[in-house]
Parts: C-alpha cells; structure tokens; sequence
C-alpha cells in the first residue's frame, strides 16, 4: 500500500510560484499548489515507503530553489 502524505512548504518572499511549479514536476508529487497562511505551497505526494516519501521530502523538495523549510503531514486511513 503506497504512503501519501500532503507537504506544507515555506518559500522565499517572491519565490512561491516557481516553488509550487519545481515541486509539481518531480515525479511522486501529485499536485502542488500556491497557498495563502503560514505555508506557501501546499503538495501532495505518494511513495511506495515512507522512507522514500522522506527522501522526497528531503532530496527533492528540500533541493528546490526558494524552499526554506517543509513539513511532512502523512495521511493515515483509520
């Protein structure tokens, strides 16, 4: 069963519309969106583990330019 996970995303001032564009091209997220609050963007993503949803979290999302912090909210069925 893959792990989903929504990542909530600060930019940099100015930067959260090529944030959100960067993040929806990498291959396991599903949607990123600009968003108004204490997050910038707002993604969505799927990975077989949750160590490789960490991985995308840290390597890919975490590499993109303007990105300044994330956090990983995972979805759980109950």
């Amino acid at each position: 069963m893959a792990v989903n996970a929504f990542i909530l995303i600060q930019a940099e001032v100015g930067t959260a519309g090529d944030v959100a564009h960067a993040t929806a091209a990498l291959s396991q997220v599903l949607t990123a969106e600009v968003a108004m609050g204490p997050y910038d963007v707002i993604a969505r993503a799927e990975a077989d583990t949750m160590d490789e949803l960490g991985s995308v979290v840290v390597n890919a999302i975490g590499n993109v330019p303007g990105v300044e912090r994330t956090l990983l909210c995972p979805i759980v069925n109950l």
